[in-house]
């Protein structure tokens, strides 16, 4: 595996504007659950039944009840190796964003700049009518009021299914896309899009791809087999000798 770790931080080094991007296999190391299937099971609740602006409509409290339990699950864990070794690289490779499927904010937890958090932040507040960002006290028995609008309720800070992408963070994925020499995917599946034709984008324009994941990676120019907290930090050694 050396010998992987060593060729990833030659392409990295060669790279001018490397792209990181990451999904839930980053954070499940740090023993987060995904919230869907089994381990997101609540109260005979599925993720898909309650992550929904339907079901925020048809019950807020109810809704609230859920992601406040998740935010206590989130709060308990700390990010692990994986994050601080992307933010040793980040600091070697300063232009290099990291653009991130998670909403548990380890990545900025750990110190990292430049986070493009496409499906938002759990720990973040804003109205569900104007969408105006809010710093209330949403663990209360009650659903809060929107202090800007005053009639819309304040939601959490996540993209729910059936809901479009933020249009910033997109923006921003967009312009770091097309200037993307390398991208460097850790911890997600490639089967959610639009993040998982990410590598593509790089791929179609003579750029390289760099995967780690638990599974085999496929359609990648390297692909390492292992846990990220393991192989990110062995990668940043080996960049520091080059």
């Amino acid at each position: 595996m050396q010998e992987k770790t060593s060729e990833a931080a030659k392409l990295l080094k060669a790279s001018r504007h490397p792209v990181f991007l990451s999904g839930a296999g980053i954070s499940a190391e740090s023993g987060i659950p995904t919230f869907r299937g089994e381990d997101g099971l609540w109260k005979n609740y599925r993720a898909e039944e309650l992550a929904t602006a339907h079901a925020f409509q048809r019950d807020p409290k109810l809704v609230w009840q859920w992601y406040n339990w998740r935010r206590q699950i989130i709060s308990e864990k700390k990010p692990n190796a994986a994050h601080y070794g992307v933010v040793k690289l980040q600091k070697l490779i300063p232009q290099m964003p990291i653009i991130t499927q998670n909403v548990d904010g380890f990545h900025k937890k750990a110190g990292a700049k430049n986070v493009i958090e496409m499906h938002g932040n759990i720990f973040e507040t804003f109205c569900f009518s104007c969408r105006a960002y809010s710093d209330a006290d949403t663990t209360t028995e009650e659903v809060q009021k929107c202090g800007v609008c005053k009639s819309g309720l304040l939601r959490p800070g996540v993209v729910w299914f059936g809901e479009a992408l933020p249009v910033n963070a997109m923006q921003q994925i967009s312009i770091e896309l097309q200037k993307a020499d390398l991208i460097l995917v850790v911890g997600t599946s490639g089967q959610v899009y639009p993040a998982a034709g990410f590598a593509s984008v790089v791929q179609s324009k003579g750029g390289k791809s760099i995967e780690i994941n638990i599974e085999q990676p496929v359609n990648v120019d390297l692909g390492l087999t292992g846990k990220a907290g393991e192989l990110l930090p062995q990668i940043v050694e080996e960049y520091m000798k080059l």
